[in-house]
């Protein structure tokens, strides 16, 4: 877990500073609000690695004080806490609670960007990273869902410092998507249903365009064709390949960049 940490710790939101911390009780006596001292418990365990317990005192400030100095705060970092806690859709919900109830605050961005984070990971996510499993040959919804949301944020706002993450996710959400169409594609070549290999294949190429997968839909199209007996298009094909696939390497596996780099943008 201690990988996953650093993708989501680029400080954000509200700054606290501004907060009013304190409240006078009588005679100019300065004691803390009760608010205050869940927070700073919330951000202990998030420390320590107790998201249970960060979540805790977080839902405590939402429901005891939802108009408090705070309130805004715990919303975001629930969307954090939620999502480190391995609990994806309660993360998403969460996003959308937030971009829902504070359409214009300064920080939308980082609830947009977490929602189509969080997309994906519902998608079996740790299953992926701890057993190395390939999923691109399985439902994969979640994952076109992911993408679709990492599109609009980056739509709404091409310049957020989550930009980078979004974009490298992204390239990692289209490969998969491709790999999952091109998963299919082979399926239908074992069965020797020609016609629909080739669908899926020219599907890739036209509709997930710079994807990692694209010389591999052209070897379906040329083993397809090839079976049929399209000897133009098989020809046309292997023309295709000699001139803009010259010395191409594998790609690598993004999702390691990904979770290695977890907890760069947690809410401070």
């Amino acid at each position: 877990m201690k990988e996953y940490k650093n993708i989501f710790k680029i400080s954000l939101l509200i700054p606290l500073a501004a907060i009013s911390l304190v409240g006078c009780q009588s005679e100019g006596e300065i004691i803390e609000r009760p608010e205050k001292i869940y927070y700073d418990q919330a951000q202990r365990r998030m420390l320590t690695g107790n998201y249970i317990g960060a979540i805790e005192a977080l839902e405590t400030i939402e429901s005891r004080y939802p108009f408090g100095k705070y309130a805004e705060q715990a919303q975001v970092e629930l969307i954090y806490a939620h999502l480190m806690n391995s609990e994806p859709e309660a993360a998403h919900s969460s996003a959308e609670k937030f971009i829902r109830l504070h359409p214009r605050h300064p920080n939308i961005d980082y609830a947009y960007f977490m929602k189509g984070i969080s997309s994906y990971t519902r998608d079996k996510n740790f299953l992926v990273r701890i057993t190395g499993t390939d999923l691109s040959n399985r439902d994969i919804s979640g994952a076109k869902e992911s993408f679709s949301e990492l599109a609009e944020f980056l739509t709404r706002f091409p310049e957020s410092q989550y930009g980078p993450y979004a974009k490298q996710r992204s390239i990692y959400l289209r490969n998969m998507i491709a790999r999952n169409e091109l998963a299919a594609a082979d399926y239908y070549i074992t069965r020797k249903a020609y016609v629909a290999s080739i669908r899926r294949a020219n599907y890739v190429l036209e509709n997930i365009p710079g994807s990692s997968e694209n010389l591999r839909a052209l070897k379906i199209l040329l083993v397809s064709y090839d079976a049929l007996g399209y000897s133009e298009l098989y020809e046309d094909t292997k023309k295709v390949i000699a001139l803009n696939f010259k010395n191409v390497e594998e790609p690598e596996d993004e999702s390691s960049w990904f979770w290695t780099n977890v907890e760069k943008t947690k809410p401070e």
